[in-house]
């Protein structure tokens, strides 16, 4: 089964299903035989991040004239829904879908031209660094500060939680650069901190009950002294410039999580008609079917809806609340369907020898990360 088989798409055009091809082929050649050494070492080497940059792969929507392919977010998409399907954990949304959004639209002309190609190539791996020890979700209690000295700033602070941090040659730091502002949010900016600079040190690659290839880390700023031209826009807008880009980053996880929950699926049936029980297959079960069947219905609306949710943002149109509403909605079902398929599986759902094991573990941070699903119903509620 690929994702071909899901019938009635209609957030892509025959650009876009031909991008898939090349995409699957890749990751099937280049990703799928790497995947067991990678979990092993909690670490996606940069030279994938090279090969998929050099087939197109990263940051699709950077202009042509930063070195990208100037192509729409569906792109990005495809990427992610290949990516999950077919297992390959690297960390490509969060610089495609996330970290390039902020270059594309806040960084200078030099930022731009500098970083953007390097992105596209997969010769810089970047990063965001937002949470921090006791603060998650709650964005204004940072305790980061860039303070102006000359024209430098001096970072001091540490992050945790941090997606390819390991292998991050860039570092998007979210700091206060006026610690007495009121309200906080008015005084947070977003610096650039190269990973080459004196004082920036990775701490422990984090240890994880899922995705172990996406290496998470801890990340210390110890007097860090960056040019003032290396903030990211305006200084004190990096509060605003984080919510205008939620959308897309909740988007492209519930992408993820609609393509893992298809995925789980898809293995589930093919191991219920293959596994024998009680002189039949599991999959002769009333109840076996019935499960697959409310499943199947499921993952029907859940296309629906995502295409939907594509077009809207592909047409500028897609909303904070319905970015919100996407995210809960599918990595709601992602939980649902993935526990479901497990039990299926009865006593092999268990062992990590499976993929619906490791499907399984992987899946329960996606109601947490991009803002915790209890978030996502506050930010909907306030919209009603």
């Amino acid at each position: 089964m690929t994702l071909d088989d899901v019938a009635g798409r209609s957030a892509y055009d025959g650009d876009h299903e031909a991008f898939r091809q090349s995409v699957r082929q890749f990751l099937r050649k280049e990703g799928v035989p790497n995947v067991a050494d990678w979990e092993a070492n909690r670490l996606v080497p940069p030279a994938f991040w090279r090969a998929a940059g050099a087939v197109g792969m990263l940051c699709p929507t950077v202009p042509e004239e930063y070195g990208g392919l100037g192509l729409d977010f569906g792109y990005n998409a495809i990427v992610n829904e290949e990516l999950t399907y077919n297992g390959v954990p690297a960390g490509f949304t969060l610089q495609s879908d996330i970290v390039v959004g902020y270059l594309e639209h806040y960084g200078s002309e030099e930022q731009k031209r500098h970083w953007l190609p390097r992105m596209v190539s997969g010769e810089t791996i970047t990063a965001i660094a937002m949470t921090e020890p006791g603060t998650g979700s709650d964005l204004q209690s940072i305790r980061t500060t860039a303070k102006r000295d000359g024209n430098h700033y001096v970072l001091n602070g540490s992050k945790t939680y941090i997606t390819n941090g390991q292998n991050a040659d860039l570092v998007l730091v979210v700091a206060k650069t006026d610690p007495e502002a009121k309200p906080a949010w008015r005084g947070m900016s977003i610096i650039l901190v190269e990973a080459e600079r004196e004082g920036f040190r990775r701490g422990r690659k984090l240890d994880k009950i899922g995705q172990e290839a996406a290496d998470t880390s801890e990340l210390f700023f110890d007097d860090v002294r960056v040019p003032i031209t290396n903030c990211l826009g305006e200084e004190g807008k990096g509060f605003v410039y984080l919510m205008s880009q939620l959308p897309q980053e909740r988007l492209s996880i519930a992408v993820g999580a609609q393509a893992s929950a298809q995925k789980a699926f898809d293995d589930t049936v093919a191991f219920t008609k293959d596994r024998k029980a009680f002189a039949g297959v599991v999959f002769d079960f009333q109840n076996t079917r019935f499960v697959l069947a409310g499943i199947k219905t499921k993952l029907q609306v859940g296309w629906a809806h995502l295409d939907w949710a594509i077009r809207r943002h592909l047409a500028g149109e897609l909303t904070n609340e319905e970015g919100a509403a996407a995210k809960l909605w599918h990595t709601e079902l992602q939980w649902e369907v993935l526990d479901a398929c497990l039990q299926l599986h009865g006593g092999a759902g268990y062992m990590n020898e499976y993929p619906i094991a490791r499907a399984w573990r992987s899946a329960r941070v996606t109601r947490i990360y991009g803002g915790t699903n209890e978030i996502m119903k506050e930010v909907i509620g306030r919209a009603l």
